[in-house]
């Protein structure tokens, strides 16, 4: 039995030297310098065939070689950090699915911490929207199952489902004694991907909840809509980002080429590859996708010029990082609200054969003036102090295995650069007057809805633009702020 298996383990061995041999000088042969081919690390390749060896012999019951390996594959993407992941044929379907602004399941953003699933943003007018999922949430079970021990794309699977079929949350919250449980009912996700209004005339507000295929198309029907709608020329436009999670990068690109002068740098990226080092310009051939007909030409000239506030909170990560950034560092747009997710790196999906892939981390984003976004955000030129729960959300710097800046200062997450933002001061109250319990009540309501009358950042912003008290007069220098 112990020749047999030492044996089977050689076979093993062999084959997984092979391959990674193979892979190895397929990556050197893709680059355009040629590096020495490091050798294989023979002693650890060993002790994972050893592993192998005594799982098929000695575990309680048999246990498929397919198995093993995924979950060996598994292991390697998600030990690099929170977004790397192994994509089987239906989580690959999904994610394509996803892109497209339409998919079956609950509405929620999530990443995987400590073996739990944690949320990081439910997404507007979905089933965990309207149920009051937060940001932050700990889901430790779904239905009767603990969600310890669980991949991410297994409770993924979990959440996903037929529309009209309930699944039942157990949730942790910070502040709570005692888990709290959700019953939700499952739905077709159709995001709304661009939502847009008149505020009053001469103002207008356009919403963006996620970056999608069709996003910058939607984008110039809104800004032609408002402009056509308002009797008197615009005074100012409102970009609200808070609480997107991101998306497709062209998305990005394109949103941001709207109100940017042609041609200019929106964001880059810097990894290892020569592919991962990329500029991306606000041009055509960066936010089109398989089309001649670039609809950025039909939008108003005045949209390059008209005076403009993006709002941005801790929810608002990835691509609404990149529009936020670019907007800032252009001196486009003025950017209030709260510090950023921090969520600056790329991730590239390679499909590898059985309509499966790997979503792999291989290059950070930057901001036009150089900035990092990774585990740290962009900081706005007016801070929201009335933010409350902004200082208790989680970001990208929270979460366990996260890519670092690439910056040697430390970074602390959430924390902005107080000394290159203004703030906008806290709602005036009631002095001398102890509050009573109708009062403290009032204050653990969930917030107004985003470009409601109740929205307080979007009235500090409409102060802002006409000068008003709320925030200071004096217009920030966003060429000094350190995102």
């Amino acid at each position: 039995m112990g020749n047999k298996m030492r044996q089977f383990g050689l076979v093993i061995f062999g084959a997984i030297a092979g391959i990674m041999l193979s892979l190895n000088f397929s990556a050197v042969a893709n680059k355009e310098t040629q590096e020495v081919l490091r050798p294989l690390p023979v002693e650890e390749l060993r002790a994972f065939t050893e592993v192998f060896g005594r799982i098929k012999s000695d575990y309680v019951e048999p246990v498929e070689d397919r198995k093993l390996i995924t979950e060996a594959i598994n292991g390697m993407l998600t030990g690099l950090d929170p977004h790397s992941a192994y994509l089987d044929a239906d989580a690959f379907k999904e994610l394509q699915i996803g892109t497209q602004g339409e998919f079956g399941g609950l509405g929620i953003e999530v990443s995987m911490e400590d073996g739990f699933v944690k949320v990081i943003s439910p997404i507007e007018d979905t089933p965990a929207f309207r149920a009051g999922i937060k940001p932050g949430d700990l889901i430790i079970k779904l239905d009767d199952t603990a969600v310890k021990g669980l991949s991410l794309t297994d409770a993924i699977k979990r959440m996903r489902g037929k529309p009209n079929t309930s699944i039942t949350l157990t949730v942790l919250r910070k502040g709570e004694t005692k888990p709290l449980v959700f019953t939700l009912v499952r739905a077709v996700i159709k995001i709304q991907s661009v939502k847009s209004k008149l505020i009053e005339p001469g103002y207008g507000y356009i919403r963006i909840t996620q970056f999608q295929e069709q996003t910058g198309e939607n984008l110039i029907k809104a800004i032609d809509k408002l402009f056509k709608e308002s009797p008197i020329p615009m005074k100012g436009l409102v970009l609200d980002l808070r609480n997107d999670p991101g998306g497709l990068l062209n998305g990005a690109v394109a949103v941001s080429a709207a109100f940017l002068p042609a041609n200019s740098l929106v964001v880059y990226t810097d990894g290892r590859t020569d592919d991962a080092k990329m500029q991306l310009k606000a041009s055509p051939e960066f936010y089109l996708r398989d089309s001649k007909n670039d609809y950025l030409k039909r939008l108003p000239p005045a949209i390059k010029t008209v005076p403009m506030i993006t709002l941005v909170n801790g929810g608002s990560a990835s691509a609404s990082e990149i529009v936020a950034g670019a907007l800032q560092d252009h001196k486009r747009s003025v950017v209030m609200g709260t510090q950023t997710f921090g969520k600056g790196s790329v991730q590239t999906i390679l499909p590898l054969g059985n309509n499966t892939a790997i979503k792999l981390t291989t290059a950070r984003y930057y901001t036009p003036n150089g900035q990092s976004i990774q585990a740290k955000g962009i900081t706005p030129d007016i801070l929201d102090e009335s933010a409350k729960d902004e200082t208790e959300r989680l970001r990208e710097a929270d979460l366990d295995r996260h890519l670092s800046n690439g910056k040697p200062e430390a970074v602390k997450s959430g924390k902005p650069d107080s000394e290159t933002a203004k703030v906008a001061p806290k709602p005036a109250t009631k002095e001398g007057k102890p509050e009573n319990d109708d009062e403290k009540n009032k204050k653990r309501e969930p917030p107004a809805e985003f470009g409601s009358s109740g929205d307080l950042l979007l009235t500090q912003a409409m102060n802002y633009f006409k000068g008003g008290a709320a925030v200071s007069k004096k217009s920030p220098d966003p060429a000094k702020t350190v995102n």
